[in-house]
């Protein structure tokens, strides 16, 4: 094959879709539904692919008598018949997605062992089902979230956090269920696909501690109001723990990750001739870090033929972070993989026969309308011809601007799937 940019451009975009397709829970949940049980079903759920998610529950079981609520992004809901949607924010959460968390806790109540909660979870269900514990309020959860959605905190961290100001994460809407049977169907968008992490966790108990997630906002010197700080201290109430009775009857089936997508992206490559090299589905840090080490792993391949001799693909998933610090000139736009990808540019200098694409599975890289964006060999020059500084860009955090300015984004929608991001990078 010969590579020249069109080509290019157009095989990472048809790898990037692949990695959707693989995801789509239309295609691969009904796989994983349980038996139906004697008594009700009540499927509740919360996350970017929720609504979707409940209407492949119904299509699976057209003849069940199904009722309940799932919660998922603005935007993200797709029509359903039995099942409610209810659409709130992320990744900041609001009122809507309160009364959301509200109705659902309130769905467990009563339930027999005869019963079955079917618990639909996937990314971004933290924010989506915000339910403040105690007298906390939901500017309360607001004012944390946006603390630490700045600090550099991973989200295993924030995820401690958050299940410990929470009336129905880290296992306490499993217990409230309890005795029901729960089965939960999951969508992993954490390196690592810790069930805990997932959307916080609301239906497996959770190893963590009170004292932990106080020790993460100390760490990052995050700060958070007042009530926060005493909820913590206090640590009236700690969330369920492994072996509690009441999450006995709880069980967890993953029916999509990171690594699924990326296997196939891959099996897709070599179908075409490209060999691919998996370089891991939980790589984490600084957006601009890690761009400058693949970078660095690609100038490799171009000089010297290590890891592997072009052309070849390298590929990698995970969850970055961006640090805003102070001082930071405020304005800039741009999520974790145009951040990534910017600092891949920049480290990348322009090198000859490289492109990369970086995004989030779930069409939304932080809260633009991208999911992500492309580099080629000639992003530099073609930045800097249009007046635009690369380095001033990545220092301001300002990813989306270039790239838009270039007219490099990836927009896709909402794809009602999240597999964390995708990182593609192809050399000639």
């Amino acid at each position: 094959m010969t590579w020249d940019d069109t080509t290019a451009r157009a095989t990472l975009r048809r790898l990037f879709d692949i990695a959707i397709r693989a995801a789509d829970p239309r295609a691969i949940l009904a796989a994983h539904l349980p038996e139906r049980p004697k008594g009700r079903v009540i499927v509740i759920g919360a996350g970017k692919s929720a609504s979707v998610m409940a209407a492949a529950v119904e299509e699976a079981w057209p003849d069940a008598d199904l009722s309940g609520l799932v919660v998922t992004r603005y935007g993200h809901a797709v029509p359903t018949r039995r099942i409610e949607t209810v659409e709130a924010s992320h990744p900041v959460p609001d009122a809507a997605g309160e009364a959301a968390a509200r109705r659902i806790l309130a769905l467990m109540q009563g339930l027999t062992a005869d019963d079955l909660v079917l618990a639909l979870i996937s990314g971004g269900g933290s924010a989506l089902l915000a339910l403040p514990d105690g007298g906390l309020t939901l500017t309360d959860k607001q004012a944390v979230n946006r603390a630490l959605l700045a600090s550099g905190a991973t989200i295993q961290e924030m995820n401690c956090v958050r299940r410990h100001l929470s009336a129905i994460k880290g296992g306490r809407l499993a217990a409230a269920a309890h005795p029901a049977r729960v089965v939960t169907l999951a969508i992993s968008d954490v390196p690592g696909d810790e069930p805990s992490v997932i959307a916080s966790g609301p239906t497996v108990p959770d190893p963590t501690t009170f004292a932990e997630a106080q020790a993460i906002l100390a760490r990052y010197e995050a700060e958070v109001p007042a009530a926060v700080a005493a909820h913590l201290a206090d640590a009236v109430e700690e969330t369920p723990k492994p072996g509690d009775p009441r999450l006995a009857r709880a069980e967890f089936r993953m029916i999509a990750t990171p690594q699924m997508a990326l296997e196939a992206v891959a099996a897709e490559a070599k179908a075409m001739g490209l060999p691919a090299l998996l370089l891991g589905d939980a790589l984490e840090g600084e957006a601009a870090v890690l761009g400058t080490v693949l970078a660095g792993i690609a100038r490799s391949v171009r000089s010297h033929g290590h890891p592997l001799p072009a052309p070849c693909l390298l590929l990698s998933g995970g969850e970055t972070t961006v640090t805003i610090r102070p001082g930071t000139p405020k304005g800039g736009r741009g999520g974790r993989n145009s951040e990534c990808l910017l600092g891949f540019a920049v480290a990348a200098a322009g090198a000859p026969g490289v492109w990369a694409l970086m995004g989030d599975t779930d069409g939304i890289d932080g809260s633009e309308d991208n999911a992500g964006a492309i580099v080629t060999p000639d992003t530099l020059a073609r930045a800097r011809a249009a007046g635009l500084d690369p380095r001033l860009s990545l220092s301001s955090h300002d990813s989306y601007g270039l790239f838009a300015s270039l007219g490099d984004t990836i927009v896709t929608g909402p794809t009602l799937t999240n597999v964390n991001d995708l990182r593609l990078v192809l050399i000639a």
